[in-house]
Protein backbone atom coordinates (compact mmCIF):
# COMPACT_ATOMS: atom_id res chain seq x y z
CA UNK A 1 0.00 0.00 0.00
CA UNK A 2 2.81 2.66 0.61
CA UNK A 3 4.51 1.77 -2.59
CA UNK A 4 1.11 2.80 -4.45
CA UNK A 5 0.60 6.08 -2.06
CA UNK A 6 4.07 7.07 -3.83
CA UNK A 7 3.34 6.15 -7.19
CA UNK A 8 0.07 7.92 -6.81
CA UNK A 9 1.56 11.29 -5.12
CA UNK A 10 4.31 10.67 -8.23
CA UNK A 11 1.39 11.17 -10.79
CA UNK A 12 0.02 13.94 -8.97
CA UNK A 13 3.15 15.85 -9.16
CA UNK A 14 3.72 15.63 -12.77
CA UNK A 15 0.28 16.53 -13.54
CA UNK A 16 0.69 19.39 -11.07
CA UNK A 17 4.19 20.16 -13.36
CA UNK A 18 2.38 19.92 -16.86
CA UNK A 19 -0.60 21.96 -15.73
CA UNK A 20 1.95 24.80 -14.43
CA UNK A 21 3.74 24.64 -17.49
CA UNK A 22 0.65 24.67 -19.82
CA UNK A 23 -0.04 27.97 -17.99
CA UNK A 24 3.69 29.37 -18.63
CA UNK A 25 3.06 28.93 -22.11
CA UNK A 26 -0.13 29.98 -22.82
CA UNK A 27 1.06 33.31 -21.02
CA UNK A 28 4.09 33.48 -23.38
CA UNK A 29 1.90 33.27 -26.39
CA UNK A 30 0.11 35.80 -25.25
CA UNK A 31 2.71 38.20 -24.70
CA UNK A 32 4.50 37.44 -27.82
CA UNK A 33 1.79 37.30 -29.72
CA UNK A 34 0.75 40.77 -28.82
CA UNK A 35 3.28 42.82 -28.04
CA UNK A 36 3.18 46.43 -26.33
CA UNK A 37 5.44 49.31 -26.58
CA UNK A 38 7.70 49.83 -23.63
CA UNK A 39 8.68 53.43 -23.26
CA UNK A 40 12.68 53.78 -22.28
CA UNK A 41 13.09 56.78 -20.13
CA UNK A 42 17.02 56.98 -20.03
CA UNK A 43 17.78 56.84 -23.71
CA UNK A 44 22.21 57.21 -24.02
CA UNK A 45 23.11 59.12 -27.57
CA UNK A 46 26.85 59.24 -28.32
CA UNK A 47 27.99 62.49 -28.07
CA UNK A 48 25.14 63.84 -26.01
CA UNK A 49 25.40 61.38 -23.24
CA UNK A 50 22.45 60.08 -20.89
CA UNK A 51 19.11 61.97 -21.55
CA UNK A 52 15.93 61.51 -19.64
CA UNK A 53 13.27 61.24 -21.81
CA UNK A 54 9.02 60.65 -20.28
CA UNK A 55 6.56 59.00 -22.64
CA UNK A 56 6.44 61.24 -25.80
CA UNK A 57 8.88 63.88 -25.00
CA UNK A 58 11.40 62.72 -27.87
CA UNK A 59 9.61 65.45 -30.07
CA UNK A 60 11.99 68.24 -29.45
CA UNK A 61 14.67 66.62 -31.76
CA UNK A 62 15.34 67.95 -35.01
CA UNK A 63 17.83 66.64 -37.93
CA UNK A 64 18.97 70.37 -38.98
CA UNK A 65 20.91 72.58 -36.77
CA UNK A 66 18.91 75.69 -37.73
CA UNK A 67 15.60 73.43 -36.91
CA UNK A 68 17.12 72.54 -33.36
CA UNK A 69 18.21 75.99 -32.85
CA UNK A 70 14.87 77.31 -33.54
CA UNK A 71 13.21 74.60 -30.70
CA UNK A 72 15.72 75.85 -28.58
CA UNK A 73 14.45 79.48 -28.77
CA UNK A 74 11.14 78.37 -28.64
CA UNK A 75 11.31 76.82 -25.52
CA UNK A 76 13.44 79.46 -24.30
CA UNK A 77 11.02 81.96 -25.96
CA UNK A 78 7.81 80.27 -23.26
CA UNK A 79 9.95 79.57 -20.22
CA UNK A 80 10.65 76.46 -20.63
CA UNK A 81 14.20 76.18 -19.55
CA UNK A 82 14.99 71.90 -19.37
CA UNK A 83 13.96 71.78 -23.38
CA UNK A 84 16.03 74.40 -24.31
CA UNK A 85 19.05 73.49 -22.59
CA UNK A 86 18.16 70.03 -24.04
CA UNK A 87 17.99 71.50 -27.54
CA UNK A 88 20.81 73.89 -27.14
CA UNK A 89 23.42 70.80 -26.12
CA UNK A 90 21.95 69.02 -29.36
CA UNK A 91 23.03 71.63 -31.38
CA UNK A 92 26.38 72.40 -30.23
CA UNK A 93 27.49 68.30 -29.68
CA UNK A 94 25.84 67.77 -32.90
CA UNK A 95 26.98 70.36 -35.20
CA UNK A 96 29.70 72.54 -33.13
CA UNK A 97 30.72 74.34 -36.29
CA UNK A 98 27.97 75.62 -37.56
CA UNK A 99 27.09 79.39 -37.94
CA UNK A 100 24.33 78.17 -35.10
CA UNK A 101 26.31 77.07 -32.77
CA UNK A 102 27.28 80.21 -30.93
CA UNK A 103 23.84 81.23 -30.54
CA UNK A 104 22.77 77.89 -28.94
CA UNK A 105 25.64 77.96 -26.25
CA UNK A 106 24.64 81.84 -25.98
CA UNK A 107 21.38 80.15 -25.11
CA UNK A 108 22.31 77.32 -23.22
CA UNK A 109 24.04 79.48 -20.49
CA UNK A 110 21.43 82.20 -20.49
CA UNK A 111 18.93 78.70 -19.61
CA UNK A 112 21.14 77.87 -16.70
CA UNK A 113 21.35 81.71 -15.52
CA UNK A 114 17.59 81.24 -14.95
CA UNK A 115 17.69 78.18 -13.63
CA UNK A 116 19.45 80.02 -10.81
CA UNK A 117 22.45 77.57 -12.33
CA UNK A 118 25.14 80.60 -12.00
CA UNK A 119 28.89 78.79 -11.99
CA UNK A 120 27.42 76.45 -15.18
CA UNK A 121 26.52 79.69 -16.38
CA UNK A 122 29.44 81.08 -16.00
CA UNK A 123 31.45 78.18 -17.45
CA UNK A 124 29.14 77.76 -20.74
CA UNK A 125 29.97 81.80 -20.95
CA UNK A 126 33.54 80.94 -20.92
CA UNK A 127 33.14 77.93 -23.32
CA UNK A 128 31.30 80.33 -25.71
CA UNK A 129 33.87 83.17 -25.41
CA UNK A 130 36.88 80.45 -25.75
CA UNK A 131 35.38 78.57 -28.94
CA UNK A 132 33.57 81.48 -30.62
CA UNK A 133 35.55 84.68 -30.05
CA UNK A 134 34.01 86.58 -32.87
CA UNK A 135 30.86 86.19 -31.42
CA UNK A 136 28.84 89.68 -31.99
CA UNK A 137 27.35 90.51 -28.49
CA UNK A 138 30.87 89.59 -26.71
CA UNK A 139 30.67 92.56 -24.33
CA UNK A 140 27.77 91.75 -23.07
CA UNK A 141 28.12 87.98 -22.49
CA UNK A 142 31.47 89.60 -20.68
CA UNK A 143 28.72 91.73 -18.58
CA UNK A 144 26.79 88.43 -17.61
CA UNK A 145 29.81 86.82 -16.53
CA UNK A 146 30.64 90.05 -14.17
CA UNK A 147 27.47 89.62 -13.16
CA UNK A 148 27.58 86.20 -11.97
CA UNK A 149 30.73 86.98 -10.27
CA UNK A 150 29.06 89.64 -8.31
CA UNK A 151 26.79 87.39 -7.32
CA UNK A 152 29.11 84.92 -5.62
CA UNK A 153 30.81 88.06 -3.87
CA UNK A 154 27.80 88.96 -2.41
CA UNK A 155 27.73 85.38 -0.78
CA UNK A 156 25.93 83.17 -3.16
CA UNK A 157 27.19 79.42 -2.29
CA UNK A 158 28.59 77.07 -4.64
CA UNK A 159 27.28 74.41 -5.15
CA UNK A 160 28.13 70.32 -5.19
CA UNK A 161 26.82 68.69 -8.78
CA UNK A 162 24.91 71.77 -9.65
CA UNK A 163 22.11 71.76 -7.38
CA UNK A 164 23.68 71.42 -3.72
CA UNK A 165 24.70 74.60 -2.29
CA UNK A 166 28.28 74.29 0.52
CA UNK A 167 30.51 76.82 0.77
CA UNK A 168 31.11 80.14 0.04
CA UNK A 169 34.54 80.65 -1.69
CA UNK A 170 36.70 83.90 -2.43
CA UNK A 171 39.37 81.72 -3.95
CA UNK A 172 37.08 80.64 -6.74
CA UNK A 173 35.30 84.20 -7.02
CA UNK A 174 38.86 85.34 -7.38
CA UNK A 175 39.49 82.99 -10.44
CA UNK A 176 36.13 84.27 -11.92
CA UNK A 177 37.32 87.78 -11.79
CA UNK A 178 40.74 87.33 -13.28
CA UNK A 179 38.92 85.48 -16.01
CA UNK A 180 36.62 88.33 -16.81
CA UNK A 181 40.30 90.19 -16.69
CA UNK A 182 41.64 87.79 -19.29
CA UNK A 183 38.46 87.57 -21.75
CA UNK A 184 37.98 91.28 -21.78
CA UNK A 185 40.80 93.26 -20.90
CA UNK A 186 39.36 96.45 -22.35
CA UNK A 187 35.81 96.25 -21.53
CA UNK A 188 34.06 98.19 -18.99
CA UNK A 189 33.75 95.59 -16.33
CA UNK A 190 37.39 95.15 -16.29
CA UNK A 191 38.77 97.82 -14.25
CA UNK A 192 35.52 96.90 -11.63
CA UNK A 193 36.76 93.35 -11.90
CA UNK A 194 40.67 94.80 -11.10
CA UNK A 195 39.44 96.56 -8.12
CA UNK A 196 37.32 93.71 -6.63
CA UNK A 197 40.13 90.94 -6.71
CA UNK A 198 41.70 93.17 -4.41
Amino acid sequence: MPAFLTLRAAVDTVGRMNRWLTRVFWIAVVLLAFPQRSPAPLIYTPGEGWVYESVGGGKWQRTRAKDQLEVAQQAYDTRNFSLAMKASKRVVSQWPFSDYAPKAQYLLARCQEAKKQDEAAFKSYEKLLTKYPKIDNYNEIVQRQYEIANRFLAGERFRLFGYVPLYKSMEKTIKMYEQIIKNGPYSTVAPDAQLKIG
